[in-house]
């Protein structure tokens, strides 16, 4: 989920900063400037396209999660292998992610997305038929990887071909295919399982993905501002380890883990908790439950204003306290209090991931591509552990062992804050020293 992501991920990989020069054209007589701007010719095709690539991109990566009690009863296992079929998609998109940047600066941003999503769709169209809880594990390792090429592009893409006054807009409607296509693939999946099964439902998601891939490439137009770059591995490995050598943005890195550990715990091991007593609910109803994530759109799009009103780490806070508040009430044997838990994780996820994310992109200077990819990386790893570890839990004692795990990654959260507050007291003390 971008960051949020909406379970999705709502935190894309950024490119090089447009020149300084480029953007002082965009002041000039628009003739000069023949990036894409809103009302131009193209823009909205552009828009269009990748809203459409944010859909089929975030449909596919999380299609088997609300179907996850129904994959258990086909192959007769239990919540924590049957969460595989999630982690290895999330796990294989973070393994993915930096390869996948470095790829595009080489071949190209169109290139590498419409050869990523033309893999990611011909996988899903073969995961309806795995014969074996095994396979259908592979099989979303495989699509998750290819996935990874889409978030690795799309803002590269828009920043070079995209005036900068609009470029805002234009991330803002890739983050909302994101955002859709998570919720929109799970509800799909429930109700179309409740009277089908789930290999139905995964083969509609599946043709879904293959109809917005096509509209993605003939919509989509060419590049005209991408000028490609060597791959370099040396160069590229010495950022990162620039990147990981810098505390803060460590910091950074582990909180999005963490936030992301407690929401991908939660929202695979859900689906088991509503179809037990005292719930009882139907496939289509838990499919709905994810209409919840509408919540962490609006709590992403005021975490600039938390930000300015209590700083970052006062954000974190108000976040992680968020998050906590809602697993506790998680826990009631009331499904009023279970949803209004769900409303407050997911608002405090959304906040604390955008807080986070946003912070890697002011803290990088340089490689700023590559900073974002290391906390996308990590933001997956943490939904990749969230999802076997929360359903082990769950397994081994229930939705209270999910609630514990949650918990705990909070708990890291609010101590990485504090450790960073406690960092900065002793940086501004110690900087009147250096300066004489």
């Amino acid at each position: 989920m971008s960051p949020a992501s909406t379970g999705a991920s709502t935190t894309v990989v950024a490119t090089s900063p447009v020149p300084a020069a480029d953007a002082s054209v965009d002041t000039c007589d628009s003739a000069v400037d023949t990036r894409l701007t809103p009302g131009g010719p193209g823009y909205r095709r552009m828009s269009f396209a990748l809203f459409l690539a944010g859909v089929a991109t975030f449909a596919l990566l999380y299609s088997t999660q609300a179907l996850l009690p129904l994959i258990s009863g086909e192959f007769g296992v239990a919540a924590s292998d049957a969460s595989w079929t999630v982690a290895a998609a999330t796990g294989g998109l973070a393994l993915f992610v930096l390869p996948m940047s470095a790829l595009s600066e080489r071949f190209g941003r169109r290139a590498v997305m419409t050869g990523s999503l033309a893999v990611a769709v011909a996988v899903g169209l073969l995961v309806p038929f795995a014969p074996s809880l095994g396979v259908l594990v592979v099989l979303r390792a495989v699509q998750g990887a290819a996935l990874a090429g889409l978030p690795a592009s799309a803002q590269a893409y828009l920043a070079e071909e995209v005036r900068p006054k609009a470029l805002v807009t234009a991330i803002g409607l890739f983050v909302a295919g994101n955002s859709v296509g998570g919720m929109s693939g799970r509800i799909i999946t429930g109700w179309v399982a409740q009277a089908w099964g789930w290999r139905v439902a995964v083969a509609v998601i599946g043709v879904i993905a293959v109809g917005c891939a096509v509209a993605f490439r003939l919509l989509l137009p060419a590049p005209k501002h991408f000028t490609a770059g060597s791959l370099r591995p040396r160069i590229l490995l010495g950022t990162v380890r620039d990147h990981l050598a810098n505390p803060l943005l460590r910091r950074l890195y582990a909180i999005g883990a963490l936030f992301m550990t407690v929401f991908g715990g939660v929202y695979t091991v859900i689906g088991y908790r509503l179809t037990e007593a005292p719930f009882g609910l139907p496939q289509g109803i838990i499919g709905s439950i994810f209409l919840v994530y509408l919540v962490g759109t609006v709590s992403a799009s005021t975490a600039g204003r938390l930000v300015g009103r209590l700083g970052r780490r006062g954000a974190l806070y108000l976040a992680g306290g968020t998050t906590t508040a809602g697993l506790l009430l998680s826990l009631a044997p009331s499904l009023p209090l279970v949803l209004l838990g769900l409303v407050l994780i997911t608002a405090g996820f959304f906040a604390g991931h955008a807080v986070a994310s946003s912070a890697v992109s002011k803290t990088a200077t340089q490689g700023r591509a590559q900073a974002s990819a290391l906390y996308q990386s990590m933001y997956y790893i943490g939904s990749s552990v969230g999802s076997t570890v929360g359903a082990t839990a769950f397994h081994a004692d229930g939705w209270g062992g999910t609630v514990a795990v949650g918990l705990l990654a909070v708990i890291g959260v609010v101590t990485i804050t504090v450790a960073g507050s406690r960092a900065a007291r002793v940086a501004a003390r110690t900087a009147p020293v250096a300066a004489h």
